[in-house]
């Protein structure tokens, strides 16, 4: 489980690609290395991933061909940054929202609006998905647990403070760059057993 508070950014410093599989290294935050063991899980960009090898800062992680094709991960190259976030443990503060690590899908990004001390981004979801974007309600962008602004369609905003734009990737973000996307566990659950209780009533 994870909570959507991003602990720090990572660099790319090693990609060893194949068919359909790919294995990245990242050289982690020094604050984020202790205690680190073979098969912990560390969310990049917002998908949980399982380290496989870890020596001297620097941790490798296995990307299969459905990782890469619902996320984001896929399109990164050396030097890029993604958004990291350990395992929560039992105990922890949880200052997000609880979120699995599971990209359900992509967005893409159709908006930016920069003012001195806040940052408005707009971004488009398949409208397969949109049944579960709501005001107000949570949302995890490449990990980051965001409340969500104004809803039109299948278009939806979000709004950053200085923190989030100083600790995430998020402040890089241009039009048509495509992000991954966690919904609300809960909302998620809600919405489709209503749907499939009205389908059985039918």
């Amino acid at each position: 489980m994870f909570t959507g508070i991003i602990q720090g950014t990572a660099e790319i410093v090693k990609i060893d690609e194949k068919k359909n599989f790919r294995t990245h290294t990242v050289r982690l935050p020094q604050g984020l290395t202790h205690g680190i063991e073979l098969g912990a899980s560390i969310a990049h960009n917002g998908c949980c991933l399982t380290v496989t090898k870890f020596e001297d800062g620097l941790a490798s992680f296995d990307l299969m061909q459905e990782t890469l094709r619902l996320t984001n991960l896929g399109e990164l190259s050396v030097g890029d940054q993604v958004n990291v976030e350990r395992a929560a443990r039992f105990g922890d503060e949880i200052g997000g929202h609880a979120m699995s690590g599971h990209i359900i899908t992509t967005a893409n990004v159709v908006a930016i609006n920069k003012s001195e001390n806040n940052l408005q981004i707009r971004f488009e979801i398949d409208s397969a998905f949109s049944k579960y974007i709501f005001t107000k309600g949570y949302i995890g962008i490449d990990g980051i647990s965001l409340t969500i602004g104004d809803v039109e369609g299948n278009r939806f905003e979000v709004n950053l403070i200085p923190e989030t734009i100083e600790r995430t990737t998020i402040g890089s973000y241009r039009v048509g760059d495509r992000i991954n996307i966690e919904v609300d566990p809960q909302t998620q659950a809600i919405v489709d057993t209503v749907e499939r209780t009205l389908a059985q009533q039918r």
